[in-house]
């Protein structure tokens, strides 16, 4: 069972999982098998971080902070942003001559999406809200997480209420591929 997590300590505890797969992607040991499984697993679990984030982290950022749509419209984009290069690493042969660079750049966006959302947004969220609502947006994110997608969909709608609807049969169509070979988690 998951360790019960406020919204901010859950995400942020996803960031550190991400990073380790980063840092193991940029070590030079990697088989290209291994680079395949890493990228499949990132892939995987920002999808659903984002998702998460979408659906229970902007739109609190909206109702609680000043020029909240703004920050949550720049930083959905950056999602979106990062989507469509998942969406062409999804499955791309490491052996590529483009993965690498795709690579490359998809981990410096991510980690500096993660430094904006753990200097500026977090802290500012923290003491906005109160503990109960963080926890409570804890547990809602745990269990999306559950039901999300695990492959990249760019033109997927990634603001309520749409994202919370279309989110599940996305993730559903993606287990089921999964399961099929796609890949495993």
């Amino acid at each position: 069972m998951a360790e019960k997590r406020d919204m901010i300590d859950a995400l942020i505890h996803d960031h550190r999982e991400v990073e380790e797969m980063f840092v193991e992607l940029e070590s030079t040991e990697n088989s290209p098998e291994r680079v395949r499984e890493l990228t499949d697993n990132v892939i995987t679990e920002l999808v659903r971080h984002s998702v998460a984030e979408e659906q229970y982290l902007y739109p609190t950022t909206r109702k609680a902070l000043p020029g909240g749509d703004a920050l949550a419209d720049r930083e959905i984009e950056e999602h979106a942003a990062a989507e469509r290069t998942m969406k062409q690493l999804d499955g791309m042969d490491p052996s590529d001559p483009a993965f690498n660079g795709l690579l490359a750049e998809l981990i410096t966006d991510i980690r500096g999406h993660v430094a904006e959302e753990e200097n500026d947004l977090f802290p500012r969220l923290r003491a906005a809200c109160g503990q109960e609502e963080l926890e409570e947006l804890g547990n809602k994110i745990q269990q999306v997480k559950k039901v999300a997608p695990t492959h990249p969909h760019p033109n997927a709608p990634d603001t309520p209420p749409l994202n919370k609807m279309g989110g599940p049969v996305l993730g559903l169509v993606d287990r089921v591929r999964d399961a099929l070979g796609a890949r495993s988690h």
